[in-house]
């Protein structure tokens, strides 16, 4: 079978271009993946060093005494020296009962009392003739005797109107109502005009402000992890109480310790324990609510990433690690405790990787990295936690004086 020579040439012109147009879209597919640019992010290394623990609980503030303050006698409030709210010194006079059955009362006993001491002189006077009668044989021995027991009996009657007197006395000095401790009154207090029964009527509540507890609860193993801690630690080094406020800020002065419930709850299966703080400038109010947090425990040699590295799937948690190859690699971690600005990982990445900290939006697992490696401080990561420092007058006039003050923020 034989073919022309303008056939032959027609089908070589034909395959010249059709490998030319393959070849050419096969460069262009390479020069487009060689154009794709490395995706910016920064990285840091994994830390590894000794981590401070803490464990917060929720909390309220209670104060450290509170009483209520009632009138030992019946009587209308005739007069009344304080407000709600105040501050008082201990044994500063807070309301006056009307006294003047009290004080009919105390010259009743009075006049009760002389009249006892008169029957006993004249008793003591008969009792004396009749023991010289007795001795010239002019009476019987009976009529001594009979005497004898008349001035025991005006004798101790003289003391029944004694104690009567002082009884009286007494009442009548309890018409004035006194602080019985220093503190800030309540906002219960009665109104002048109200009837008040003998310690049945509450008057106003007082309460101790400084200082002041902050009571919350903690489960058995913490209690048990809690002993632990404390039998371990030094003198140097014990455990920390601190708690912050509803706001957010950190209360500046810290506590410790000092009250722990001798049973567990049989509904909760906590412990109730008390912390005390000073409380110099009032800001701590019982009733306020507060977070505790104790500290003092150390994790020797934690492997930490920064909580912003973390991401979440379901219920894994994962970061982006830098490969050998320079792409990234997702790497599933185990979480433990929050410090700071980081998790404590138990598993998942060592030492040695370097994570992805920023630029993670868009990030997919196997692109290939453009890394620019920062530090903690750069990022702002910390192992404490960050706090806005109170600026009330109140604790800035506490402190004022003694410059070195824990609560002094101007140090």
């Amino acid at each position: 079978m034989f073919f022309s020579k303008k056939k032959i040439l027609s089908t070589a012109i034909i395959l010249t271009l059709s490998t030319a147009i393959f070849t050419g879209c096969g460069d262009e597919q390479k020069t487009q993946q060689a154009q794709v640019p490395k995706q910016q992010v920064k990285v840091m290394k994994v830390v590894q060093r000794d981590a401070p623990l803490s464990s917060e609980y929720a909390g309220h503030l209670v104060g450290t005494d509170e009483v209520k303050v009632q009138s030992k006698v019946s009587g209308n409030v005739v007069e009344k020296f304080v407000v709600g709210g105040q501050f008082v010194e201990a044994g500063q006079l807070l309301f006056k009962i009307d006294d003047r059955q009290y004080q009919s009362q105390v010259m009743a006993a009075r006049a009760s009392l002389a009249q006892a001491e008169v029957n006993y002189q004249n008793a003591k006077i008969d009792l004396e003739r009749n023991e010289m009668l007795y001795k010239e044989n002019a009476i019987a021995e009976q009529l001594v005797t009979t005497q004898a027991a008349l001035v025991k009996a005006q004798e101790a009657a003289v003391s029944a109107a004694e104690a009567n007197l002082k009884l009286a006395m007494e009442n009548l000095a309890d018409t004035e109502i006194y602080s019985p401790m220093p503190g800030q009154l309540g906002v219960d207090d009665v109104a002048i005009g109200t009837f008040v029964g003998a310690g049945t009527t509450t008057l106003v509540t007082i309460g101790s402000m400084d200082p002041i507890f902050a009571q919350f609860s903690i489960s058995e193993n913490e209690y048990l992890r809690f002993m632990t801690i404390q039998a371990m630690q030094a003198e140097h080094n014990p455990i920390h109480v601190s708690i912050t406020l509803s706001d957010g800020r950190e209360y500046p002065y810290e506590g410790r310790i000092v009250e722990t419930d001798r049973e567990l709850a049989n509904n909760t299966g906590s412990l109730i324990m008390k912390a005390i703080f000073p409380n110099p400038g009032g800001v701590l109010m019982p009733g306020m609510f507060a977070r505790v947090k104790m500290s003092g425990e150390t994790i020797k040699n934690a492997i930490l990433v920064p909580q912003r590295a973390v991401q979440q799937l379901l219920d894994k948690s994962f970061v982006m690690c830098v490969g050998a190859d320079g792409k990234s690699v997702a790497k599933s971690v185990e979480l433990g405790q929050q410090i700071g600005s980081y998790y404590v990982v138990t598993s998942g990445v060592t030492a040695k990787d370097t994570i992805v900290v920023e630029g993670l939006t868009t990030l997919r697992e196997g692109v290939e990295l453009a890394p620019t490696e920062v530090s903690a401080g750069e990022m702002g990561f910390t192992l404490a936690n960050i706090t806005t420092p109170y600026q009330t007058d109140t604790i800035q006039n506490a402190t004022s004086g003694n410059p070195n003050a824990p609560g002094n923020l101007n140090r």
